[in-house]
Order: structure tokens, then sequence, then C-alpha cells
């Protein structure tokens, strides 16, 4: 029986960790073991995976790699003898495939991994579900406007940003480092999760890698139109509200909304509850993926204003509950959604978003109808569509 083992940050929660858990799942189904390598603690709500666990490292290790990254913006460079450890695992398992997810989060030696991949010649898959792997430093340079990972990583304006460095900024020497660690390895295919990331990896020293592209799907079958009636109201979700989510445009929009328009934000940590104004309803992250069924179906839109973000599950997520979406003009959000199923305006433009919000919410019985999202996502985002391209790749690449 062939084995895939896939390293990412956690299990189970967030969109990527879910994803994980869901590929293994349909792994198994298709006649595969399957081995899931992770930092983060699962919290118990592992997502159900039928797949065997494996723990990288310690809550230690991990602080000790970010007091490294913090002091000397040397993220993917500590953590050596826990992914000695995991490579130790993986010689034992000796997989058939290895499939990467995200490597940053404070918990893996990608020097370290990498050497070990090109020296073992196992198939590589590595999703990208943002631009850390390009850069010198962050993970979401649209999200200044910076291009200069286009070219050499330089004068990084996101220094104070994941992964935050206090003192220093090493952004050329850290791209130079990806370069040449990443390119080493020779048969490894790379998957973006969207159409504008594969123009973005294409123009990097990534671009003479193997591609495929394969979207981001959801479990269908959990997110659904509940019984609930839709509402007057906006509803934005996230798993961490940071700076790139656009927090303070939403606090900005809520002034533009009339007040019979309800908004709700899900995700907030407890001091961001607290800050919120009144006139928002603050509600902290939901892991309870019936609860959050709920939460889309109840809304009368779901927006999403982040400045810079690949594939964002949320989007896929509230359409498949009948729920239409606005978004801001950012990264691939313009392939989640059509025209029957939402709007895509200007980055930035508050107002532009307030319209566009009003314009549905006044249309939900002429136009963007539950059908119609639900269809949407049926036909392009149904998460099984996507495994079982994954499923082919992994068989072509074992052969």
């Amino acid at each position: 029986m062939r084995r895939l083992l896939q390293i990412n940050t956690n299990i189970g929660w967030n969109s990527v960790g879910r994803i994980a858990g869901q590929i293994g799942d349909a792994a198994i189904a298709a006649g595969w073991e399957s081995y899931i390598a992770y930092s983060r603690d699962p919290g118990g709500v592992a997502g159900g995976s039928t797949s065997q666990l494996i723990r990288i490292g310690s809550r230690p290790d991990r602080y000790a790699h970010g007091l490294l990254t913090r002091l000397t913006d040397a993220h993917g460079l500590g953590s050596a003898a826990a992914t000695r450890r995991l490579i130790s695992r993986i010689d034992e398992l000796s997989p058939d495939v290895v499939h990467l997810h995200n490597i940053h989060g404070y918990y893996i030696n990608y020097p370290i991994l990498f050497d070990y991949l090109s020296r073992s010649g196992i198939p590589v898959v590595w999703t990208l579900h943002d631009c850390w792997p390009l850069t010198g430093h962050c993970a979401f340079p649209a999200a200044t406007g910076c291009d200069r990972h286009q070219c050499v990583c330089r004068d990084c304006s996101q220094t104070r940003s994941y992964p935050a460095s206090w003192l220093r900024s090493r952004a050329s020497a850290n791209q130079h480092r990806k370069a040449e660690t990443f390119g080493s390895v020779a048969n490894l295919t790379i998957v973006p999760v969207s159409h504008w990331l594969n123009s973005i990896v294409s123009g990097s020293f990534l671009g003479d890698k193997p591609r495929l592209v394969i979207h981001n799907g959801i479990d269908v079958d959990i997110f659904n139109r509940t019984d609930a009636v839709p509402t007057r109201s906006v509803l934005a979700a996230a798993s961490v509200w940071d700076e790139r989510k656009g927090l303070g445009d939403l606090v900005g929009l809520r002034a533009l909304l009339p007040d019979d328009v309800g908004v709700c934000v899900l995700g907030l940590s407890r001091s961001q509850c607290k800050r919120m104004p009144a006139g928002i309803t603050a509600l902290p992250r939901c892991d309870d993926t019936a609860r959050l069924a709920t939460y889309y179906s109840e809304a009368g839109v779901f927006i999403n204003l982040s400045s810079a973000d690949n594939l964002p599950s949320v989007n896929l997520e509230a359409q498949a509950c009948g729920t239409p979406v606005v978004c801001y003009d950012s990264g691939g959000m313009p392939e989640t959604v059509s025209h029957e199923t939402g709007l895509v305006v200007p980055r930035g433009d508050i107002g532009a978003m307030a319209h566009a919000v009003m314009r549905v919410l006044d249309s939900r019985r002429q136009k963007y109808h539950a059908a119609e999202c639900r269809n949407h996502i049926l036909a392009h985002f149904d998460a099984a569509h996507a495994f079982d391209k994954y499923i082919g790749l992994y068989n072509k690449l074992s052969e």
C-alpha cells in the first residue's frame, strides 16, 4: 500500500488544517496510507481526520524558533533538532509522496528538510497557500502593494509583520537562500491554489518547476444551506483578524451602512471583541463547522475586506450555504465569485463596498439567489473534485 505524508503547521483547525485532514481522508479512501505531520496542538478539533498524526517538536521549540525570528529575521532556520527527528520518522515511514503545505510557523528548519528531500528522491508536492516561499520575509507582499519579490527582496516594508522581526531585516539573504534550497529538489511539483498565485510563481525562482493549479475545495455536505432564514445583515469571518484582514475597513464600513443592517464579525480575539464599536456584533472564532454553516446561512451577504489573500475558504463556505459574497479585488479572491453569486470592488474602497453590500441586500429576491450561490460552489469548488486531482497527481508521481 502506498503511503502519503503531509506536513503542515496544524491539523483540523483553520482552512489549511482542515484541507490537509480532508486530503488525508480522501487518500485513505483511494487506498493509500495517510500520515500528517504537524506542530500546533489540534486542541481537540482534529477534524475527525482518519490519518495517523505525527507531532513535530514542542511548544518550547516553537518559542525558541519564534525568538530567533524576532531577533534575527531567520524564520525557518530554527527547529533543527525537531526537524531531524521528523526526518528520522520519514525514513522509517518511507512515504511514496511527501505533500507540503505551510512550512512556516516556527516549527520546521527548511534547509535541513529540503536537503533531505533532495537527497531522498521522494516525489514532493507543495501546495502554496501564500507567498512566503517566494519572498525574503512576508507571506502576503500584496498587502502593501510590494512587488520587490519579483526580482530581489530589499528594503522590506513588512519586517514587523508575520513572521515579525524586531531588530533587523535580512530579506535579500533569506530570499537567496530559499531560491537555492527550494530549487534543489528535482522531483518537486508546485500546486498554487489560485490562478493569481500561479502567475506569481511563474515569474519566480520556482517558475521552472512543474505546476498544477488546484483550487481549494470545501466539504459541500458540511457547508450547506440550513433552515435559517437570511436576515438583512452582513457577516465577516476570519481565523485571525490582523491588519491584512481589514478590520479597520470593517469598522469604517459599519458607519456607512444603514442602522437597520446588522454587522457581525466572527473570529475576533477577546481583546478585539471588547474594542468593537456599537453596531457590530463581535464573536470569537468558531471551530464548529455546523455552527459556521448556520452563521453563513443567516447572513444576507458575506463580505471579505482582506487586502491580500490567495483563495479564502470563507468565501466558498458562505456561497455553499447560499449566501452571496462581496469582496475586494485582491489576490485570488475574484476567482471565488461569479456575476450571479456576488460582487468584486476595488481594494480599500469602503464606499464601493458599502454600495455593493446594499445592492446585494436589496436584490436578493431578484438576483444572487441561494441556489445560484450553492450551484457555483458545487460546480467549481467541491472538495471531492479537488481531492480527486490530488490523488491523480499522487498516483502519477508514485508510478
